[in-house]
């Protein structure tokens, strides 16, 4: 059929005026008919019978009766038909164009909204199938080496068992080119390595920023089946797609660069975690040598006196009531003294003597009773041999430290006594580090002992609710609990905390008390011997005005345990870098996190040292570094505690910082 309509031609009002006015120069009588013979137009009267083509690209479209003369009409009406038809090629182009524009630009817009290589790669595959028959097509990547291809989205089966390799076969050899090509006889094509299930293909390497990322390609199985415009839509799908997937890959290089910083994140914290224990051992070690040195000096020095007293007070005990037996001979012996031994014996009292002495040697001997047990108790918790396990009463090691804690529990002027409640339980030796559990009960009953005279100040404020502040009293409380674990519980009846400050109160330098009075290293130390230490459990349950009770959990053989963390070090230690649950339990403790030192933690634990050395020093603004190094000689657990911060910043890794 042909392209061009010689009626709808002749439907336009302009043609057959024009045929008209030459009808009538040339004085010539003409008929236009269509190739069937149907008349179109008839001008003048007809005496020739001549019969001319109207042609349109070698194909006759209809035909012109008359003279010779019609010959001219027959070539003008052949001339304006084969506008025409340029005229209808031309508007199918652009409206080929236009399609393929919309299609395009709706392709670019699924493809920009996606980050993912394998859906663009699909989406791309899913188009193509619909616009050009074809019976397998694929998407290939090019490895960053440029050593091997991965394939990202497939249809159809383009290979029987392998798949292109970078330099090798057709599609490897296209790539390497970086140039496109339309086979349409690939078995004849002498680059064949590998049998493939097609005939005709067309591969258009993926370009983008001036280098190859992959190719495209789809097959047929027939030959000659593709034509150059398909070549030119794949390879505009082709640009298309390059584009894309280059985006998409730089978003997966920057969610792994994310990823990267994240582990990196997580080694940093994991270091400061590996500071604040470097940091938590140094007070501890200097606190607990200082401590232990000054009490085991003070102890010893004490005992040999005490037992020089205590061994000789039965000595003298025995004279005496030798002494007092003879007195009593001699009354017998003599009713009647003299009168010079008469005056002496009314000066100095005699029967209150004989009755008084006695009790003065039995008080002499329940005082120093009383200081051998402090001895002991000062023995029993300075603990030389700290470093070492061993087993030991829990309940030795608790009285001992209530024995040097017991000038803050009596009453003065501010306050009344506080009353300690015991409750202990029947328990068996713990193999343990006893020193390092007594620093943990010193700790706990110190803040309990804060906690109360706290409250007791506030409480004379109030004077109308200081009948209803109860008498201060620490409860402690032993049990053993499923033969495998004693568990040691001291609570006060103070004023409780709040539990935003629960979840804090493990964190080195945390405290809530004013500047100059806590270190904020105490609980902090606690956690650490009891949880990483021993292997045990350290939860806290407190609620505002209802006091604070806190539940010391350890093994009866922590040796064991020791072993067992030994053994599985690696879990251990990925163990203290998770953060446990703040969930309270079913008695409303909550149990103890890893203390963590965040950088700012660092600024305000420095800004705090600086303000505790100012109260000693007023002029601490203007003090120069070396007086500023004395002033740290003065307290050599803050110069170490200082020296380890910055050594931190100074060193390369947290190996270097000696612990």
């Amino acid at each position: 059929m042909s392209t061009v309509s010689l009626r709808k031609m002749f439907n336009k009002k302009e043609l057959p005026s024009l045929l008209h006015n030459l009808a009538y120069q040339f004085n010539i009588a003409i008929d236009v008919e269509l190739v069937d013979g149907t008349k179109l137009i008839s001008i003048g009267e007809q005496t020739a019978k001549n019969r001319y083509p109207i042609e349109v690209s070698g194909e006759i479209i209809g035909w012109v009766v008359g003279g010779e003369q019609a010959t001219l009409l027959a070539t003008l009406l052949s001339f304006l038909a084969k506008q025409e038809a340029e005229k209808k090629v031309l508007a199918k182009e652009l409206l080929e164009r236009y399609q393929e524009i919309d299609l395009f630009e709706d392709i670019s817009t699924q493809l920009t909204t996606s980050l993912d290589t394998r859906q663009i790669a699909q989406l791309v595959l899913q188009e193509l199938r619909q616009l050009i028959e074809s019976s397998a097509g694929m998407i290939l990547l090019l490895s960053p080496d440029a050593t091997a291809f991965e394939i990202i989205a497939e249809f159809g089966v383009f290979f029987d068992h392998s798949q292109p390799e970078p330099g090798k076969g057709i599609i490897g050899n296209i790539v390497q080119s970086n140039r496109a090509e339309l086979i349409n006889d690939v078995q004849a094509d002498p680059r064949l390595e590998k049998q493939k299930n097609v005939s005709a293909m067309i591969c258009v390497p993926l370009r983008a920023k001036e280098r190859v990322l992959g190719a495209i390609a789809i097959g047929n199985p027939k030959t000659d089946s593709y034509k150059a415009e398909h070549l030119k839509l794949v390879s505009i799908f082709a640009s298309q797609s390059a584009i894309a997937i280059d985006k998409a890959l730089l978003y997966e290089q920057s969610t792994q660069v994310a990823l990267q910083a994240k582990a990196q994140t997580e080694k940093l914290q994991q270091a400061l975690h590996e500071l604040q224990l470097a940091q938590t051992q140094l007070i501890q070690s200097e606190k607990m040598s200082s401590l232990g040195q000054l009490i085991a000096g003070v102890a010893h020095e004490i005992n040999n006196p005490v037992n020089f007293i205590c061994g000789n007070l039965r000595y003298v005990a025995q004279y005496s009531q030798d002494l007092l037996h003879l007195l009593e001979k001699y009354q017998k012996f003599l009713p009647v003294a003299p009168p010079e031994l008469e005056s002496e014996l009314d000066n100095i009292d005699l029967e209150f003597i004989i009755q008084d002495l006695p009790k003065l040697l039995d008080s002499m001997k329940l005082g120093t009773s009383r200081i051998v047990e402090i001895v002991q108790s000062l023995k029993n918790f300075s603990r030389h041999d700290e470093a070492e396990m061993k087993a030991v009463n829990i309940h030795d090691g608790i009285d001992g430290t209530l024995m040097i804690l017991h000038h803050r529990l009596k009453a003065d002027v501010r306050r009344p006594a506080i009353e300690i409640v015991k409750d202990y339980a029947k328990l068996p030796l713990i193999e343990c580090y006893p020193g390092q559990l007594n620093q943990v009960f010193m700790n706990i009953l110190a803040n309990a002992i804060d906690a109360l005279e706290e409250n007791m100040e506030n409480s004379r404020f109030r004077s109308s609710l200081q009948s209803l502040t109860p008498n201060p009293q620490i409860t402690i409380r032993t049990k053993l609990l499923d033969q495998q674990w004693v568990v040691i519980r001291i609570a006060d009846n103070g004023p409780g905390m709040k539990e935003e400050v629960i979840h804090r109160i493990y964190d080195p330098f945390f405290t809530t008390k004013d500047i100059g009075k806590g270190t904020g290293l105490g609980m902090a130390i606690s956690y650490q011997i009891i949880v990483d230490k021993h292997g045990g459990i350290l939860k806290c349950r407190s609620q505002l005005g209802e006091g604070t009770d806190f539940w010391i959990q350890i093994p009866l053989n922590c040796a064991l345990v020791d072993a067992t963390e030994e053994q599985n070090s690696a879990s251990v230690s990925q163990t203290h870098t998770t953060e446990l649950s703040h969930t309270p339990d079913t008695d409303g403790f909550i149990p103890s996190t890893t203390p963590m030192l965040k950088p700012t933690d660092l600024l305000i634990s420095h800004t705090q040292l600086i303000q505790r050395l100012s109260q000693h020093s007023p002029d601490m603004e203007g003090t120069s570094p070396d007086q500023i190094y004395q002033m740290f000689q003065r307290y050599p657990i803050s110069l170490r505690l200082y020296a380890t911060l910055l050594s931190w910043f100074c060193c390369s890794t947290p190996n270097q910082i000696r612990h």
